[in-house]
């Protein structure tokens, strides 16, 4: 009994070929996806942890935390 073969898969999809950009906020390179298609132009974070500001800032600079009043 021999084992069947899957077809030869010509179309093959590579995501190497899509645009990339960096995070303002943690300054990790993230792809294009589909549902940023219309408004790619004004994406500027990779997840939505970042647009919070809950990722600690990787770009290198300082980021200054403010003082808690009535703590010390």
């Amino acid at each position: 009994m021999s084992r069947a073969t899957a077809p030869d898969r010509t179309i093959m999809h590579h995501k190497t070929n899509l645009p990339t950009k960096t995070c303002i906020q943690c300054g990790r390179p993230f792809t294009w996806r589909r549902k940023w298609a219309r408004d790619w132009e004004q994406v500027k974070y990779c997840s939505d942890a970042c647009r919070r500001g809950k990722v600690p800032d990787r770009t290198g600079g300082t980021t200054v935390t403010p003082a808690r009043p009535g703590r010390g």
